[in-house]
């Protein structure tokens, strides 16, 4: 009867009261080896104490065991959602649009010299770098036309053209951002390395820079009171504004003949004569007189301003088609706008060697004539090399012709 109404106990309490049974039995028997006869233990309690405590040492153990296997199942799980984690953190980050990195999968924060190069290097891409270098060289050209005697190099003159070329290169980094802006969704096929497009730059980032840069070049310009220089930044923002921003009868980048018009406006016009009357009035203080340096200028950059204008949609065609950008490639096709660039330019060439041939200064006639054979068959060369069903070529010629525009502007000056 003991022993039955033992067993129902030991299983209701668990393992801890038959072990600590088990161990007292045991005690018993080694501190009184005659405790069977003496009676203090029942035969066969010694051999069912080893079982019991066996048994309860195997089930103790099993328990054990069992946790510090769940354990290890779930540190294991854990380290492998960690891995699994940066691989994901890693990959994303490798893609188009940059995401929270875990830090421990790049290991210590970037350097304070690393922060400031990757700063450096995204306003880089912002600014469109082509376009600054363009805007620079234009300005210092058009100032050299108005130099009449070696006098006329002082002091005052680069004050004047370093306050030209602030200014406009201000309102140029406005008008290239504000494009931006208005174009992510179209760069994100085009052109995937621009700040917006892949994420670097937030659009409160965008605008802030654009707004920053908009007030500063006004500010320059009315502040030098020069009207040439202020008229040349309003019409450029009137002009970049209008060919961009996304409200009703604007955004003029939509029709390929009025946004050809736009740029011809301000790289042909704008830059030629409004800079050129800056430095004529209102840093010499003479009257305005269209020389015919200034008239050659002016006609040749109206050839290269449709060129650029033409020439810049050939590689942008696929994101350009997909967002109704109704442009004269996606209108007549790559290879048909291609070689009217090419053909336009050969043409321009033709007249400056013209032009140039017509000078009553021997060492003009001869840097002109030279200088302008020589562009036209570099670009032909090259033309002739470029493999249409690549974008990758066509981007490439489409750089190559901003370095010919800028070449022309080192000849311009030599004009006479």
């Amino acid at each position: 009867m003991s022993n039955t109404q033992q067993k129902p106990e030991m299983q209701g309490v668990g393992g801890t009261t038959l072990l600590n049974q088990a161990l007292l039995e045991l005690i018993c028997c080694l501190h009184h080896p005659n405790a069977l006869s003496m009676g203090l233990l029942s035969e066969g309690s010694t051999s069912t104490s080893w079982a019991k405590l066996e048994g309860c040492s195997f089930k103790s153990f099993q328990r054990g065991h069992s946790r510090h296997k769940l354990k290890s199942i779930k540190e294991q799980s854990f380290s492998q959602q960690r891995s699994h984690t940066k691989l994901l953190s890693i990959n994303a980050t490798s893609g188009s649009q940059p995401l929270e990195s875990d830090p421990e999968a790049y290991g210590a924060p970037n350097s304070a010299s690393d922060l400031v190069k990757n700063a450096f290097d995204a306003f880089y891409r912002f600014s469109r770098p082509h376009t600054v270098v363009g805007t620079a060289l234009s300005i210092v050209s058009v100032s050299l036309l108005s130099i009449d005697k070696l006098a006329d190099i002082s002091p005052l003159f680069f004050t004047g053209m370093l306050e030209a070329v602030a200014a406009a290169l201000m309102m140029n980094i406005y008008i290239v951002g504000l494009n931006q802006l208005t174009d992510i969704d179209i760069d994100k096929v085009n052109k995937p390395y621009l700040p917006l497009a892949s994420g670097e730059y937030s659009v409160g980032t965008g605008v802030l820079i654009v707004t920053s840069f908009s007030i500063m070049s006004f500010w320059l310009g009315w502040v030098v009171k020069s009207w040439p220089l202020f008229w040349a930044l309003s019409i450029s923002f009137v002009l970049g504004t209008a060919y961009s921003i996304n409200l009703p009868l604007l955004r003029w980048k939509r029709f390929a003949f009025v946004a050809a018009l736009c740029i011809l406006a301000v790289r042909a016009v704008i830059v030629q004569i409004c800079f050129y009357l800056h430095m004529q009035m209102h840093v010499f203080g003479r009257s305005a007189i269209f020389s015919r340096p200034l008239i050659f200028a002016t006609a040749f950059m109206s050839f290269f301003s449709v060129v650029i204008a033409l020439f810049k949609d050939i590689p942008d065609m696929e994101g350009d088609k997909i967002f109704g950008i109704k442009s004269f490639t996606v209108q007549l096709g790559q290879k048909r706008v291609f070689w009217t660039c090419i053909a336009l330019l050969e043409i321009a060439y033709g007249i400056a060697m013209l032009v140039g041939a017509a000078s009553p200064f021997m060492w003009s006639k001869g840097i002109t004539v030279i200088g302008h054979s020589i562009l036209a068959l570099l670009l032909w060369n090259r033309a002739k090399s470029v493999d249409l069903t690549s974008k990758a070529a066509i981007a490439s010629c489409y750089m190559f012709v901003w370095k010919l525009f800028y070449a022309e502007y080192l000849l311009i000056p030599l004009v006479r």
